[in-house]
């Protein structure tokens, strides 16, 4: 496996895991020194205020939608404009409040991940990049597996 670029790693990525020696318990139980070990994994507050914004823009907007569509179809069924069936509302707001449910995915993935880097607007680039670092991920996790599972 070829060693990993810096564009394909990112700070708050994992490292691959190695197997660890037993550990004997501390005579004595030292004050926990913060270290950078254990910002090692974390999302960078930068990089979560970002995803947050997304995901309220990708996410906010289709579910906010999907909310006022009840009250507007009421509106305009109470008023006697149109006679509107049960299930153009039911799949109306059904469409809506998915769009809002994949739009959490969405603003997660089109995030940069790199702390300095904003990204684009519309995030198309980081995500393609993002879903192809995590669908890597997911192959190198299940290949760990099924090796460990073979030995």
């Amino acid at each position: 496996m070829p060693a990993p670029s810096p564009r394909d790693r990112l700070p708050f990525e994992r490292k691959a895991k190695k197997k660890k020696p037993e550990k004997t318990p501390p005579l004595t139980s030292p004050s926990p020194a913060p270290s950078s070990k254990a910002q090692q994994g974390r999302i960078p507050e930068v990089v979560g205020n970002r995803m947050v914004r997304r995901m309220a823009l990708f996410s906010g907007i289709p579910t906010g939608l999907g909310m006022f569509s009840f009250v507007a179809f009421y509106w305009i069924v109470s008023h006697d404009w149109l006679e509107i069936p049960t299930y153009v509302v039911f799949a109306v707001s059904l469409l809506l409040f998915g769009l809002g449910v994949l739009g959490l995915s969405y603003g997660i993935f089109s995030t940069s991940w790199d702390e300095r880097e904003a990204g684009s607007w519309w995030g198309w680039q980081e995500f393609t990049l993002n879903l192809g670092r995590t669908v890597q991920a997911w192959r190198n996790a299940r290949a760990q597996a099924q090796e460990a599972k073979e030995n």
